[in-house]
């Protein structure tokens, strides 16, 4: 069993085994959504840096969501893209692992600019006259620069652990590669247990993320009641914080529990879609939802288009 290891330097990916007779339909769909990703996340990630009246926090953290989408997404879509043309899905061993890496590292910021967004927003309705002060620029670029390289730290360590392992099996069954489906390949699964305890351990500290945001929300909404300033405030700003929110964990949450979970006798179109809910759903809504609910990024895109129609 352990000679067989050393041959795995690729790993099939078969979860396209389902997507053969719809390839060229899924792939101009899958085009066109990548391509609608891009154009949305680029426009207000362009918008904020050139509007010097958008340098402001939550805008920053905007452009931080955005720029963070854009990276998942790239993580996924060219080589989905790619397999869906190609007659072999086959990824490489240390490219499966990068792919991991980028899948996880972009949930877990995701999760980490939004509990940063929520406290902006706490600090803005809730202490107003501290806002200055405690969210400078230097502040946010040092959350910002938390957001991305302490959950890069934390996913290095599980990707290092899955690297140790000595796997038995070459297939996938999956779209893209997944840390947790790695590491059930595992030849010993007595082997596997430090990537569990470093798995949970993760996955608390991102549950903490979530109670932090929800702790931030109650003194939201406490406040909001009983004030009408403070609820106009609150449909402005935090909504769309909450639709993005509720779809991220909701996403995540499906995702997980499917991973962990989840019955394999689930058809494997349903499982596909499942795995690529947030990679999908996420990217599109947030920008789209921010661009039409915050009414500076609205009108300075609209003023934009308005000039070169003109």
């Amino acid at each position: 069993m352990t000679e067989n290891v050393s041959v795995i330097t690729l790993f099939v990916l078969s979860g396209f085994n389902e997507t053969k007779n719809y390839q060229a339909y899924i792939f101009a769909l899958t085009l066109l959504c990548y391509c609608f990703i891009l154009l949305v996340n680029v426009a207000v990630i362009v918008t904020v840096i050139l509007d010097r009246n958008l340098h402001e926090p939550m805008y920053i953290l905007l452009c931080t969501f955005c720029m963070n989408g854009l990276y998942g997404t790239t993580g996924f879509y060219p080589k989905f893209l790619w397999d869906l043309l190609s007659p072999v899905h086959v990824i490489s061993y240390s490219g499966c692992l990068i792919q991991a890496l980028v899948m996880y590292l972009f949930a877990c910021s995701d999760l980490s600019i939004l509990a940063i967004m929520a406290y902006d927003r706490y600090v803005a309705i809730c202490r107003p006259l501290q806002y200055n002060s405690i969210m400078s620029k230097q502040r946010v670029i040092l959350l910002v620069c938390f957001s991305w390289l302490t959950p890069f730290c934390i996913m290095a360590v599980n990707i290092f652990l899955t690297s140790r392992l000595k796997l038995c099996s070459p297939y996938i069954a999956r779209l893209f590669c997944v840390n947790w489906i790695i590491v059930k390949l595992a030849c010993f699964p007595a082997d596997t247990l430090v990537n569990n305890i470093v798995a949970y351990i993760t996955i608390l500290i991102y549950f903490f993320h979530g109670l932090f945001i929800a702790w931030s929300y109650m003194y939201l909404i406490k406040t909001c009641v009983h004030s009408k300033e403070n609820r106009a405030k609150f449909m402005q700003t935090c909504v769309p914080h909450l639709i993005s929110l509720i779809t991220f964990i909701v996403t995540m949450l499906v995702d997980i529990m499917h991973i962990r979970y989840g019955s394999k006798d689930l058809p494997q179109t349903f499982q596909n879609f499942i795995a690529i809910e947030f990679l999908l759903i996420s990217p599109i809504m947030n920008p789209v939802i921010y661009g039409f609910k915050l009414s500076k990024i609205r009108n300075r895109i609209l003023s934009v288009i308005t000039v070169h129609i003109k």
